[in-house]
């Protein structure tokens, strides 16, 4: 009895796979034979409409499967211990190491030479480099999928959001633009400028505008009607811009303020938004169970792990352009803390997203996981926030 009845259960499934198969078969096996039977005036033009569009979609394949620059431990080429605080300025180099300028008056003292000869030097920002290279990883280094013309057409017109594949990457790099753009927002309304008086830096003001361009613009667009500038080109901008204020920045041209409550401020914000990205993975992981069939649960997972590759970038560089703060209110063991559960939680790269319910024991729930970790990261960032506060 038993045997019979598995054995009915595997012939039905047989049939319902060759049913399946059928299905999906029959239109491609119908448009060869039409296909077959046309004049090769007909033939030709179909066949060169079938190459282009088989080269589009091999080329879009491959660029949202293959991850250019991708290392989450990036931070360490930067050599972030070895710098001093953001816009502190440089020792001027020794007289000896200075060349003799020549018709120098006589009786000038070495110290007048060298600095007659040698401009001031600041420290430039690690935070404005790393938000500059994680742009340009998302648009020079890889291309922006979010704007690409198939992303847009979508998958047979399914949103590739709303599809299991091909939208990990682009979900990627709007975690990290994400990151980048909170970043440049702080930096012009506080970490640029003198306490809040001064005014605003221009190069800045043009980077967080840029950036905050719509992640989704191609060339030509509907909505408005008529052509369009691309996503990329904007944050190609945005890279010249950050570029240049740290030019300005080691030029002693610049101003970079590493207050202790400019620090306070940005901590906060850091923790605000990760705190809302932790509310959208408990949403998701709570009311949908889909296990490894949630369409949502990998944009979801991808853009969450995208704004902690960020932001562990952009605290690693906090702490060298705040430094000094750090020091002086002991924080040194409490950001390295930090610093190692984003490092963790980076440390989560599942093959295949599951969103399967939390006492599951099929599926697993990688959503509750990953925010498990922001909330592990945002209760440090709290707490450092705390410690400044004093």
């Amino acid at each position: 009895m038993v045997s019979e009845f598995f054995s009915r259960v595997l012939a039905a499934a047989g049939r319902a796979v060759r049913l399946a198969f059928v299905a999906i078969a029959w239109p491609f096996m119908a448009a060869h034979g039409w296909y077959r039977q046309r004049h090769l005036m007909v033939k030709l033009p179909i066949l060169a409409v079938l190459v282009v569009l088989g080269a589009f979609y091999g080329y879009f394949i491959w660029q949202t499967q293959v991850w250019t620059g991708f290392d989450p431990n990036f931070v360490d080429r930067y050599k972030l211990a070895e710098r001093q605080a953001a816009g502190q300025e440089r020792p001027v180099p020794a007289a000896g190491s200075v060349p003799q300028a020549t018709g120098t008056a006589a009786g000038a003292s070495p110290a007048t030479t060298a600095a007659a000869v040698v401009p001031r030097q600041c420290q430039p920002s690690a935070i404005v480099e790393v938000a500059a290279d994680l742009t340009d990883q998302n648009v020079n280094q890889n291309a922006w999928i979010s704007s690409m013309l198939l992303y847009r057409l979508g998958f047979f017109g399914i949103d590739w959001d709303h599809t299991l594949f091909l939208d990990n990457k682009a979900s990627f790099q709007r975690g990290v633009n994400q990151a980048v753009r909170r970043t440049s927002a702080e930096l012009v309304d506080t970490l640029g400028r003198v306490r809040g008086t001064s005014g605003i830096n221009g190069d800045l003001q043009d980077a967080r505008g840029n950036l905050q361009f719509d992640e989704f613009s191609w060339y030509f667009g509907l909505d408005p009607f008529g052509f369009k500038t691309p996503t990329p080109a904007y944050y190609r901008a945005a890279i010249k811009s950050l570029h240049k204020f740290n030019t300005d920045l080691a030029a002693c041209a610049a101003t970079f303020d590493g207050r202790a409550d400019n620090l306070v401020q940005f901590v906060d914000r850091i923790a605000s938004d990760l705190g809302s990205t932790a509310a959208i993975l408990r949403e998701r992981s709570e009311n949908y169970n889909g296990g490894w069939f949630d369409t949502r649960a990998d944009d979801r997972f991808w853009f969450a792990y995208g704004q902690l590759y960020g932001y562990y970038a952009v605290l690693s560089a906090a702490q060298a352009d705040f430094s000094q703060v750090v020091r002086e209110r002991n924080l040194t063991s409490l950001v390295n803390d930090t610093l190692a559960q984003f490092r963790a939680a980076l440390r989560i790269q599942p093959a295949i997203i599951s969103n399967g319910r939390e006492d599951g024991w099929i599926m697993p729930t990688h959503l509750a996981t990953m925010g498990f970790y922001i909330l592990r990261v945002r209760s440090n960032l709290v707490e450092i926030r705390a410690v400044l506060d004093r």
